[in-house]
Order: C-alpha cells, then structure tokens, then sequence
C-alpha cells in the first residue's frame, strides 16, 4: 500500500513531511483535504485511533476565529462536526500507513514508522 499524506499544500509542517518523503525514498499519495475534503468515516476513524484532542488543531486561526458557542462543550461528535465543515481544524498532516495513522510530522515518528 501506498501511503496517503493529508494536509494542505502551502502548509510548513506539511511541506517538512513531504521533504522528508521525498528525500528518503518514499512514494506517497497526497491528498489536499481543502480542496478534495475528507471523509467522515477516515476522520472519525483517526479520532478513534489518536483522540479528538489530538486531531482538532485548537492553535491555528480557523478555531480561534470561532464563536464561544463553537468552542462550548467540545467533544468527538461536535470536533468532527467541526472539522469537516473546515478542514483547516484538522491538524496537520496526518499520515495514513494503511495499519495506522501519525498526526503531525517529527522526522523520528516517521523513520520508525517506515522502519517498523
């Protein structure tokens, strides 16, 4: 299987994940979730896997620019919610191996993945 990057193109980390890619080798599909969005079953399927305090990125400008109300009583059900109508909330990139999935990109996350 040929792994599948998400993120957004103009992203620094998700760059820094696609260098890394490039440079040691390994074929990767991309998949820009701004423009071809995400599923609801493959995000709710990485909540499951990392939680949704791990996947909802609570620091960038897309959730800070929310509304009290948004931000009210967060849970798995209203994160997804959330992330689906604005993908910018999901935090950046994930990596989905096929067997498992990495949210965010640390080089050392991604050289015992592919060495596991």
């Amino acid at each position: 299987m040929i792994p599948t990057l998400y993120g957004i193109p103009n992203c620094d980390t998700v760059k820094k994940a696609r260098v890394w890619l490039d440079q040691n080798g390994r074929a990767f599909l991309f998949n820009d979730y701004k423009k071809a969005g995400i599923d609801r079953a493959s995000l709710e399927g990485w909540v499951a896997e990392h939680g949704w305090e791990t996947v909802l990125n609570r620091n960038g400008t897309t959730f800070k620019a929310l509304g009290a109300s948004d931000k009210e009583g967060l849970d798995a059900a209203k994160a997804i919610a959330l992330m689906l109508a604005q993908p910018s909330m999901i935090k950046r990139p994930v990596l989905d191996l096929g067997d498992r999935t990495i949210v965010g990109f640390k080089s050392a996350l991604y050289e015992a993945a592919f060495l596991a």
